[in-house]
């Protein structure tokens, strides 16, 4: 790829860099937005929510339908969930459907990406991603995107990778107040966008929110969890326990289990557990689902 090329082909808003000259990193299909998977289970472009009927350039809570969990945004950083709250808010932005204008507030995630970043090779961790510039705390930074595929598909990848082979596929298990699960895999491994280069950290800079705008299966929005410098890399715990609830005896036993079967952190953090995170779900029966894929708490 030439000096100065966008990784991206132009379909991002903004430009995404690439170093060192002269490499690249495995070829993929760039998409900045989630596609079908081959299982074909789920569309995750077709509009299903309707849309407020507000008629202001930027919609407000307590008359905004999309918002009737609270405001999502405050000058487009994540609104901080209350000390009061047990649980992260649900986030749903306004839609297609919506009669409100596209510089509405509660439009963030589905504008994509707003900042310079740059795709850069590491010492230890293969490709990674950094930012060009300053990114203030709360700010939407990118999104990881890529197949959205149903849980026999996801396993059948999995279960066909081999130790060689990078995993890239992301199981997203949100627990609603109701007591219901609900599942979300993503595999950006041959169509995907910039996620697809984000390490892991045990002490991270980046957390994960689904966010939804057209339909219940959301957008992986990634935002800073506190102001990032120029020059850093951008990171997030794998686990989803990073700005969640902590990891379950449970789940701890089955971690100490498969540690022979894990790969090894390289983040360098004070608290580095060692070892990548590791869901045992995608290699067992449903029966015995367990493990350390993104869990997050939503009323």
């Amino acid at each position: 790829m030439a000096a100065g090329a966008d990784l991206s082909g132009g379909l991002e808003p903004v430009a995404v860099a690439l170093w060192p000259p002269g490499e690249a990193p495995p070829a993929f299909q760039y998409s900045p937005d989630n596609v079908a998977g081959t299982d074909g289970d789920i569309d995750p472009t077709e509009v299903t929510f309707p849309g407020c009927s507000c008629l202001t350039s930027s919609c407000v809570v307590h008359v905004c339908s999309c918002l009737c969990h609270g405001e999502n945004y405050s000058n487009l950083c994540l609104r901080p969930t209350d000390k009061e709250e047990k649980y992260a808010r649900p986030v749903f932005e306004c839609n297609a459907m919506c009669q409100c204008g596209e510089s509405c507030q509660n439009r963030v995630v589905q504008r994509g990406l707003q900042f310079r970043l740059e795709v850069f090779k590491t010492e230890k961790k293969g490709w990674g991603l950094r930012t060009l510039e300053f990114i203030a705390k709360g700010r939407f930074v990118c999104e990881y995107a890529g197949e959205v595929l149903g849980f026999n598909e996801a396993r059948r990848r999995i279960q066909a990778q081999t130790s060689k082979d990078s995993n890239y596929i992301i199981a997203v298990r949100e627990h609603l107040h109701s007591g219901q699960i609900m599942e979300t895999f993503v595999d950006p491994t041959h169509i995907g966008n910039i996620g697809r280069f984000l390490n892991h950290s045990c002490e991270p800079n980046l957390f994960m929110v689904p966010v939804r705008v057209d339909s219940m299966v959301p957008k992986l929005a990634l935002f800073a969890a506190t102001d990032i410098s120029a020059g850093e890399e951008l990171s997030y715990d794998y686990s989803g326990r990073f700005h969640n609830l902590p990891v379950t005896n449970r789940e701890q036993k089955s971690l100490e289990e498969d540690n022979r079967l894990r790969k090894p952190c390289y983040c360098g953090s004070r608290t580095c557990a060692s070892f990548l995170p590791w869901d045992s779900s995608l290699f067992s029966t449903p029966d015995t689902c367990s493990g350390s894929s993104p869990e997050l708490f939503s009323p």
